[in-house]
């Protein structure tokens, strides 16, 4: 039993030097530290330890830490543009789609129409739907990979 009470005296200090303990927890501990002498030891050595690492921090040269502290806001921005840029192509994508799919029929009767007029076989016009169908993602995405190539290609001048 005494071993269980000074394994959670040793789990409470740690505690204590890194999120803090509530009132009960503070107080037992307090409480058994007056009474152990082991324990309040642990809790002196570790508060030492804390206290030397502290002291030890690395320096480091203040423009250094400013262009660090810029470079990880343009950073921070770049994301947060980004997700914007995706959430509004996935809405226009979707946009295009429902679209797409109201006015399939139309465009379907519309080829039909001049193919019969134009006396095009059904191949053909059936050809030119489908292609009229699939040309504007194929214009996105050489869009979308153009500027992911430049924006690749800026990002290793840099």
């Amino acid at each position: 039993m005494t071993e269980d009470i000074h394994e959670r005296a040793i789990q409470l200090i740690d505690k204590m030097q890194v999120e803090g303990l509530s009132a009960e927890e503070r107080g037992w501990l307090e409480a058994h530290l007056e009474s152990c002498a082991q324990c309040q030891k642990r809790a002196l050595e570790t508060e030492r330890a804390l206290r030397a690492l502290r002291s030890a921090a690395p320096r480091f040269d203040v423009s250094l830490v400013l262009k660090t502290q810029m470079r990880a806001r343009i950073r921070a921005r770049e994301l947060t543009e980004n997700v914007t840029r995706m959430r509004a192509l996935w809405i226009s994508c979707t946009l295009s789609w429902v679209l797409g799919v109201v006015s399939a029929p139309l465009l379907w009767r519309g080829f039909e129409w001049i193919g019969h007029r134009w006396a095009i076989s059904r191949a053909v016009w059936m050809t030119g739907f489908a292609l009229s169908w699939v040309a504007p993602a194929v214009v996105a995405a050489a869009v979308i990979a153009s500027r992911h190539a430049r924006g690749a290609s800026a990002t290793q001048v840099q």
